[in-house]
């Protein structure tokens, strides 16, 4: 038996891929990575194929980054693991304190764990402590339609995609939600503005009647990642972060999805001038290389924790792998690489670009809606355009367009019949050319264009 073949009977036979029904993944070839360089990925074949997905929204500046690759080499020749439970290491404190010198200048303590939902979770659950070592018994948590901030119980308490989260209701603790701005859906048929006005009203009114009992809002500010890359009005984040602070409520920014660059900006809360008393951070951490988060908060909150050890107000909370140097390591040298490579700057030119070519995907009569911010993207197909009639999941055309893209060498990853493209911030120009074109091929042969 060849080594491919090998590899694909054990695929199928022993592992379970995350978000895929493995019923329809067993019918098909898998597609299996054995390496990548720069924006592409390279199968066990050698055939190339453009991240347009950034690895699900992590690769920053591209796969086999040398700075990055021997950054991970010489932290393993000193240690790979160590905890934080009580000790400290040399990578974990030069990142936190470079962490702080590049957000909102309120924050300045840093609480490792591992991904996105675990950084939501020590927010959530920080937040509500905090709360209670000020006596004040608070036990709701305001979020909005249509987020998603994770897997983990907490965090999908506080999600809002009833295909991903609702089996799991009986499991979760209480929620206030408020609608979102998926303005192409406004069940108002509002234009964008009066949508996003709408949504503003109707969470300001929620949170004016809950306020006493809420620890803190929860936003994914500038976009709505696995809801659809749902981009909000200018300004929305902003407004929602001045509500609570009239309120007297907290404010978790979890930019999970949106932080380190892919924006345009290094946090979508510094184009907006926000200062979240919580900032969730992962994914693009460290540049794609390897799992890492961070929950940032203010030295108000890390303060009403600090008590004689028989006071039992510590954060009972921690990961085998919080702080691991290696992550932190690989983290560090990312941030150099934005600031010597002016990574920002660059990012800035491509989504000029990035924003003229997806103009052209409304020449496509299955195009409904084309959202942008920054270097991401959602298109939205729908069966028929006049009347925003989406297709039947049956039909299956999201996924249907993917697999029309991985012909034509390009790895893409739907949101039901949201098209994402996220890719990489270092990718060249023409690529990112050829990238889209790609897609709009993709999707007129998907649609019978």
């Amino acid at each position: 038996m060849e080594e491919k073949d090998r590899l694909v009977e054990w695929d199928k036979r022993f592992v379970w891929h995350p978000f895929t029904q493995m019923r329809e993944y067993l019918r098909n070839e898998p597609l299996i990575i054995e390496r990548a360089e720069g924006p592409f990925l390279v199968d066990l074949e050698g055939r190339r194929y453009i991240d347009g997905v950034s690895s699900i929204w992590v690769s920053v500046h591209g796969h086999g980054k040398k700075a990055i690759v021997d950054a991970i080499k010489r932290q393993a020749d000193l240690v790979c693991h160590t905890t934080l439970l009580g000790l400290a290491n040399v990578p974990s404190i030069v990142l936190a304190e470079r962490l702080v010198a590049i957000s909102p200048k309120n924050l300045t303590k840093v609480f490792y764990s591992d991904n996105g939902s675990t950084a939501v979770e020590v927010a959530l659950k920080m937040s509500f402590q905090y709360l209670r070592h000020k006596g004040e018994d608070r036990d709701l948590f305001l979020s909005f339609d249509n987020s998603y901030h994770g897997d983990t119980l907490g965090a999908v308490s506080v999600g809002g995609i009833a295909t991903f989260h609702s089996l799991f209701r009986p499991l979760l603790f209480k929620t206030v939600r408020a609608p979102s701005p998926y303005c192409y859906r406004c069940p108002l048929k509002l234009e964008r503005t009066n949508c996003g006005l709408s949504c503003l009203a109707e969470f300001e009114a929620l949170l004016r009647k809950y306020r006493d009992r809420l620890c803190a809002v929860i936003l994914e500010p500038g976009f709505q990642g696995a809801g659809g890359i749902i981009v909000q009005p200018e300004g929305f984040a902003r407004v929602v972060w001045e509500a609570t602070r009239r309120e007297g409520v907290m404010f978790i920014a979890d930019e999970v999805a949106t932080g380190f660059g892919r924006t345009g900006y290094m946090f979508f809360c510094d184009k907006e001038g926000i200062e979240p008393d919580f900032l969730c951070l992962a994914k693009g951490i460290t540049g794609g290389y390897l799992p890492l988060a961070a929950t940032l908060t203010t030295e108000e909150v890390y303060n009403a924790f600090l008590a004689e050890f028989h006071e039992f107000k510590t954060f009972f909370h921690g990961h085998t792998f919080t702080g691991n140097p290696l992550a932190c390591a690989c983290a560090i040298e990312s941030l150099r690489v934005f600031e010597e490579e002016r990574v920002l700057e660059s990012v800035k030119e491509k989504v000029a670009v990035f924003s003229t070519e997806l103009l052209r995907f409304y020449e496509l009569s299955h195009v409904g809606d084309v959202r942008q911010l920054g270097l991401a993207a959602g298109i939205e197909l729908v069966k028929e355009r006049e009347t925003k009639q989406p297709y039947d999941p049956r039909e299956q055309v999201g996924q249907t367009v993917i697999m029309e893209a991985r012909k034509r060498g390009a790895i893409l990853r739907p949101l039901g019949d949201v098209i994402v493209l996220m890719p990489p911030l270092s990718i060249p120009e023409d690529t990112l050319r050829e990238l889209l074109h790609i897609t709009f091929e993709s999707i007129r042969a998907a649609t019978g264009d």
